[in-house]
C-alpha cells in the first residue's frame, strides 16, 4: 500500500529527510518513531502530498506522489497533530462535507457519519461544536473525519499527543479495531508496542532498525526486563497475620 525509495527533502540546504526506504502492506499497522526533529512529519506530508520529494520515488494504494498527487489523496485519510474540525462548525456537518467532498451523495454521506460517530463512540454528537469536547472527545471526532470517506491508507500523525492515560487507552482501542492500513507516527515507546505490527525508527531523517515491537526490544532493548520474580522468605503471610 506504500512504497518508497530514496525518499529525501531538504530545507535551503538541511536535508529533513536523508534517503528513506520504505514498504507498509495492506492492513498493517505500521509505527513511525522517533524523536523531535528525527523527519517523521516530514516524512508523513510528503507521504500525503503536503511536501514535494526533493528527490526520491513513492507510491500510496498504487498512485505516484509526484505525477498522481490527486489519486493518492482520493485514497488517504489524514489525521494531523492539531484539531481538525473548524472551530465554529458542527461535528455532523463538517463531517458530511468531507465525505461529500470524497464523492458520497447526500444519503450516503449522512449514513457514514452516523457509522463512523458511532464506530468511535460519538454517536449523538452531530449537533455538537469541537469547542465543546474534552480532548479524548476531540481526539475521536479527528479520527471520524480521517475516516469518514472510507480510506484505503489512514496517516495518523502523533494521534494521541497531550492525552490523558485513560483517554489514550479509549483511543488505542479505537485504532485497534480499523480494518485498514494504518501508518502512526508517534514518539511513545508505549503506544508503537500497543499498536503497531511493525515498528521503523528514525533517527536524524534515516531508518536506523525496523521490525515488530518485539523483535525491536529483543535486539536492541539494554539492561530492561519484561518480567521481575519475587522470592519472599520467613513466615506464611496467614501466620504474620495471626
Amino acid at each position: 500500500m506504500i512504497e518508497a525509495r530514496a525518499l529525501r527533502r531538504t530545507f535551503k540546504g538541511v536535508e529533513a529527510v536523508r534517503g528513506i526506504d520504505l514498504d507498509v502492506h495492506e492492513r498493517e499497522i505500521v509505527g513511525f518513531l522517533g524523536p523531535n526533529g528525527a523527519g517523521k512529519t516530514t516524512t508523513l506530508r510528503m507521504l500525503t502530498t503536503l511536501l514535494k520529494p526533493t528527490s526520491g520515488t513513492a507510491t500510496v494504494a498504487g498512485h505516484d506522489l509526484v505525477s498522481d498527487p490527486s489519486g493518492v489523496r482520493k485514497s488517504i485519510g489524514y489525521v494531523a497533530q492539531g484539531g481538525m474540525f473548524t472551530p465554529l462548525s458542527l461535528i455532523g456537518a463538517e463531517l458530511r462535507l468531507q465525505a461529500r467532498l470524497y464523492g458520497h451523495s447526500a444519503r450516503e454521506a449522512r449514513r457514514r457519519v452516523g457509522e463512523v460517530l458511532e464506530r468511535v463512540d460519538l454517536a449523538g454528537f452531530e449537533n455538537r461544536s469541537p469547542a465543546s469536547l474534552s480532548g479524548g472527545q476531540a481526539r475521536r471526532a479527528d479520527l471520524a473525519l480521517g475516516l469518514v470517506h472510507t480510506p484505503r491508507v489512514l496517516f495518523l500523525d502523533e494521534p494521541t499527543n497531550g492525552l490523558d492515560p485513560r483517554a489514550r487507552a479509549e483511543l488505542w482501542s479505537y485504532i485497534r479495531g480499523l480494518k485498514t492500513t494504518i501508518f502512526l507516527s508517534t514518539h511513545y515507546l508505549d503506544e508503537a508496542d500497543a499498536l503497531c505490527d511493525r515498528v521503523l525508527i528514525i533517527d536524524g531523517g534515516r531508518i536506523v532498525a525496523s521490525g515488530s515491537p518485539a523483535e525491536l526490544k529483543r535486539d536492541h532493548a539494554v539492561g530492561t526486563l519484561d518480567e521481575v520474580f519475587l522470592t519472599v522468605t520467613g513466615r506464611p503471610m496467614e501466620q504474620v497475620a495471626a
